[in-house]
């Protein structure tokens, strides 16, 4: 099934407010929603999408200051509420900052989310000045992109070693590596760098102390090689409690969506009854 504007789908904004959110629908059954990473934009999701959409009705959404949505300024609040005003009731599946956007909406609106699914993601940083200096490296981030230009930034970005492909994630995203990169030039430079101001980890109250609150089923989602949030997911799953599981990725490093995609899909299957 084909995902994407250019070849198939349902495509339409969302209003709220006044201001557009750009979404995608695809398949029919349980409702699904996804919600990518910094970067990324709502065609990451496409091999999953792919996957879900035979019994599955999935809503791929561009988040705030990413492609179609790229002229929307939300901080995680406010782009939680507008994720839940696009999803609806469903299952929700969030990626890194689509899981801090997720984790917002659970806590806000539980009556929306069904089920959480939670891939490489975390309730904060707990230290005041560690978050402090967190956002001040978010900020340097977002004046490199102002001053250097997406193409640049992307090229800094990618090679970080929070990204490095191993073993069968390597082997899976090689072929698609040049496609993905020029799917996340649809992003804007002005875009990219209020997501990071408004919505970047530095941004994020942390949520500890709120976890327990959680009461829909949550699964966390971390690449076995990426040892801080393997141990981040582990957290979040003490603090939740017995409703909550941990699945670590083999083959898979922070964006285990695109290094071990059928992981995802496992889970969310599991979970989107």
């Amino acid at each position: 099934m084909p995902i994407g504007p250019a070849t198939g789908g349902d495509v339409a904004p969302t209003e709220r407010d006044g201001v557009m959110l750009h979404q995608e629908r695809v398949g029919s059954g349980p409702r699904v929603v996804l919600v990518h990473g910094f970067t990324q934009t709502s065609r990451s999701w496409a091999a999953i999408a792919v996957a879900l959409a035979p019994h599955h009705e999935v809503v791929l959404v561009d988040a705030p200051g990413h492609a179609g949505s790229a002229n929307v300024r939300a901080d995680l609040v406010t782009g939680a509420a507008m994720l839940g005003a696009v999803g609806g009731r469903a299952t929700y599946v969030g990626y890194s900052m689509g899981a801090r956007l997720c984790l917002h909406l659970a806590l806000a609106r539980p009556d929306l989310v069904t089920r959480l699914v939670l891939v490489s993601g975390t309730a904060g940083i707990d230290d005041a000045d560690e978050r402090a200096a967190r956002r001040a490296d978010d900020d340097a981030l977002a004046a490199s992109i102002e001053r250097d230009g997406v193409p640049a930034f992307l090229d800094h970005w990618l090679a970080q070693p929070l990204f490095a492909r191993s073993g069968a994630g390597a082997a899976h995203r090689a072929p698609a590596q040049t496609l993905e990169r020029q799917d996340r030039l649809r992003n804007t430079t002005a875009g990219l760098a209020s997501s990071l101001r408004l919505a970047g980890t530095g941004s994020q109250a942390p949520l500890w102390s709120r976890l327990d609150e959680l009461t829909m089923p949550v699964s966390l989602m971390a690449g076995a090689d990426d040892a801080k949030f393997v141990a981040l997911a582990e957290r979040m799953a003490r603090a939740i409690g017995d409703h909550a599981d941990v699945s670590i990725v083999t083959g898979a490093a922070h964006a285990v969506p695109l290094d071990v995609p059928e992981a995802v899909v496992a889970v969310v299957v599991a979970q989107a009854t």
